[in-house]
């Protein structure tokens, strides 16, 4: 007995749900994205804006403290002498006022390194954070 077979249908792919879902993408990427001429909104009201001749920051940055210490250990602020105890009242007070305070201390290269060494030790006691020891190149020494 012979059997009725039905044709195979062929499987097809329904591209409407992909094509649905690509349009929406497209309308919410459109809709969120922020265009060139809307970075300059606040420019679209022509405001002639207040000028001053003699504007400046309201704070200057300060400068540098420069302490020098003598080969004999004698400590110099800013060409001042100081004791280290009124050094380090100075530099908390400096670091009270600003924050970054900078502090270039200059040590005899003949000088025990200790005079230096109580510098630097008086500038971690007023937590001051940026601190530079210059140096000078001996001759004929290659940077």
């Amino acid at each position: 007995m012979p059997f009725k077979t039905e044709p195979m249908e062929e499987p097809f792919i329904n591209l409407t749900p992909l094509v649905d879902i690509v349009f929406n993408l497209l309308l919410f990427l459109m809709l969120a994205t922020r265009f060139a001429a809307d970075e300059d909104s606040e420019q679209k009201f022509d405001v002639q804006l207040a000028t001053a001749a003699n504007a400046r920051p309201l704070t200057a940055l300060p400068d540098e403290m420069i302490v020098h210490v003598a080969a004999n250990g004698k400590v110099l602020l800013n060409g001042k002498p100081r004791t280290l105890r009124e050094l380090e009242v100075d530099l908390v007070k400096a670091k009270k006022n600003y924050a970054d305070q900078t502090v270039l201390i200059r040590g005899d290269g003949q000088g025990p390194y200790q005079n230096v060494v109580d510098v630097l030790a008086v500038c971690d006691r007023a937590k001051i954070n940026v601190v530079s020891l210059p140096v000078k190149l001996k001759a004929g020494a290659h940077p």
